[in-house]
């Protein structure tokens, strides 16, 4: 079987995603190649002469072999001004490379002029048109060395960015090995599937659709009576020294789903996703072969929210490599002696999803945090040294002007203890049992979309938000200075790295 990962995503770490369904596979005596189409396709458009001829595009072209190695080294990140050109060059020969394709390939994303990833018309559009994607000649010369013996391929697809080129590479392998059996799986698919109104229009085009974690439903498709699924991740097959960082980034997952699973508007309840932890001593022990057997210079823990419990097992036996990750602003956090041991078991990082500084939004969203409580968090990590990522939410049907210069003001006043941010706003989903409180109409044109728009019941509108956000959100001089902190494209996959 062959697993593949496809372009675009951030290719600043290993698919995690692949690596355990291959390390499942093996288990299981089913051999298995990997292919991280994402980085070797990147690579290659990185490699084809501009057609634009500017100043940026041949400066750029000019340096690109610098700019990935600089990537590469600890040195760079060192260095914001010198990191944002490496990267804001690199961006720019790929979004070149697309020209003659009206699409736009970049870092972090892929976009084409006329074609939405919303859209199931689309995307049998681009199956059906393969050779209208940039990376249609990179495919062509790829796949043959990789299908030797192959009867099956499973594609991962987890973000809108991954979907047209996806389709492309199915197109593909259609016209050109009609014989091969086609699984698709990862976040998105299950997201389509878990819409109550889905019908399938990939049928005659995708043989399979797995929602969910895959190893069982792969296992089963492959003839396995008694599957074990429950496996270490395998990451030997994939080029671990090429990718767009310092030093190995190696991602764990300990569980899908979401241990709260309470917070309203949630997508993970929306789409009925049940917690599934592995046990923490297994995980942990999972953890600490994996840093045996790699060496990454940086673990990141995947979970939605790494569980308390995980948390005190690392406190108490270290996984071996420095690791960020999710987590929730709660008591065990408000313990100084605990983030204390936290940071001595190597945490260099927490994401945190505070989404407001105002208490009464916070439960009316059943976010379960205390703002007293977020403040001694977020004081102790600074004094711990761990750096916070805090994740705010804005134009929620709980949140009206008055809340938002509340939570302004909350950030203004902990601004010191912040190490960067992320300001979102609010998309409804569309499946949620919530939206039917709404007057919603749809968000984008598409049968695929995953999220609604909707009617505040305060007028506090998306536009009314932005403007809000660029206009008096982000001027106070110390917040200003964290948001200009972001890593450009890569943001929180490269946060860790400027700590």
């Amino acid at each position: 079987m062959l697993l593949i990962f496809p372009p675009i995503a951030k290719a600043c770490e290993p698919p995690a995603g692949i690596a355990r369904l291959a390390g499942a596979l093996q288990a299981n005596n089913i051999p298995c190649r990997l292919w991280d189409a994402n980085l070797e396709g990147q690579l290659w458009l990185l490699e084809q002469l501009p057609t634009v001829d500017d100043t940026w595009t041949r400066r750029a072209w000019r340096s690109r072999h610098k700019h990935l190695q600089g990537l590469r080294e600890a040195a760079t990140y060192t260095n914001p001004d010198r990191y944002a050109t490496a990267v804001n060059d690199l961006n720019r020969l790929l979004a070149m490379a697309g020209t003659a394709t009206d699409t736009v390939p970049g870092l972090a994303d892929y976009r084409h002029a006329e074609r939405s990833p919303l859209r199931s018309s689309d995307l049998l559009w681009a199956a059906e048109h393969p050779q209208q994607n940039p990376l249609f000649p990179f495919f062509s010369q790829r796949l043959p060395q990789l299908l030797a013996g192959v009867t099956t391929v499973g594609i991962s697809l987890n973000y809108l960015s991954q979907a047209l080129t996806t389709f492309s590479l199915i197109g593909l392998l259609r016209q050109q090995y009609p014989q091969l059996k086609i699984v698709l799986g990862g976040g998105l698919v299950g997201s389509w599937l878990a819409r109550p109104d889905w019908q399938n229009p990939f049928a005659g085009l995708v043989d399979h659709l797995i929602s969910g974690p895959g190893e069982g439903a792969l296992l089963e498709l492959l003839g396995t009576t008694q599957p074990t699924c429950s496996a270490l991740p395998e990451y030997g097959g994939l080029p671990l020294q090429d990718y767009f960082s310092p030093g190995l980034i190696l991602p764990y997952s300990t569980a899908a789903g979401c241990w709260w699973n309470r917070c309203s508007f949630c997508p993970e309840r929306a789409e009925g996703n049940r917690y599934q932890p592995l046990p923490a001593q297994q995980a942990l022990s999972e953890l600490q072969t994996l840093v045996a057997r790699h060496r990454p210079r940086l673990l990141h823990l995947l979970d939605n929210a790494i569980s308390p419990a995980l948390l005190r097992l690392m406190t108490e036996n270290p996984p071996g490599a420095t690791w960020y990750g999710f987590a929730r602003f709660d008591e065990q956090l408000a313990d100084l002696a605990f983030c204390r041991a936290l940071r001595a078991s190597g945490c260099v990082m927490l994401k945190l999803g505070l989404e407001s500084g105002d208490q009464g939004v916070l439960d009316r969203l059943s976010k379960g945090i205390e703002l007293g409580v977020a403040s001694r968090v977020l004081e102790n990590l600074q004094a711990v040294g761990i750096g916070v990522y805090c994740y705010l939410l804005f134009g929620t049907p709980a949140e009206d002007e008055a809340a938002a210069r509340r939570t302004l003001d909350f950030v203004a006043c902990h601004a010191d203890r912040i190490s960067f941010l992320n300001l979102a706003i609010f998309n409804m989903p569309a499946c949620g049992d919530e939206a039917a409180d709404y007057a919603t109409a749809p968000f984008y044109e598409g049968d695929l979309q995953l999220y609604t728009s909707f009617k505040h019941p305060s007028g506090w509108e998306r536009g009314r938000v932005r403007r809000f956000l660029s206009h008096e959100f982000s001027r106070p001089p110390a917040i200003a200075s964290i948001v200009r902190r972001d890593p450009p494209l890569f943001t929180s996959n490269h946060a860790p790295l400027f700590l």
